[in-house]
């Protein structure tokens, strides 16, 4: 099992998922971790850029946490078979301890804003 983690700053699980370009994957053996390592995404890799397609690194990971999606791309993970995961826990290490515990605070997707059509065009900015 992967576990990847949206970590822009490397060291704190951040938001806006679709934007972001820096993940922690976390390999999972019998329940626990068994090693971590940081990977970078080209900007044209991330989820916003590649509307259709996942980036080779993340193709393979089971599970996604961050601190904030959109429900086009959460409804997107799910089709692809990754359960996508929204946090508030900062540190990427706790939220993965927790996850395997089934401890992690996370929200759902039906409680995700309603989704509009993200997949075809984008015409608005995002206040971050």
């Amino acid at each position: 099992m992967q576990i990847a983690v949206t970590s822009q700053n490397r060291k704190t699980i951040t938001e806006h998922a679709g934007k972001c370009r820096k993940f922690w994957i976390y390999s999972i053996a019998d329940g626990s971790i068994t090693g971590k390592q940081l990977i970078e995404l080209p900007i044209e890799q991330s989820f916003h850029a590649s509307h259709h397609s996942l980036a080779a690194p993340l193709a393979a990971v089971n599970v996604l946490i961050t601190a904030s999606m959109g429900a086009g791309l959460y409804q997107r993970l799910q089709r692809s078979g990754i359960q996508a995961l929204i946090t508030p826990e900062t540190d990427p290490d706790i939220a993965v301890a927790a996850f395997l515990d089934g401890s992690l605070s996370a929200l759902t997707g039906d409680q995700l804003p309603p989704c509009h059509d993200h997949e075809h065009e984008h015409h608005h900015d995002h206040a971050h």
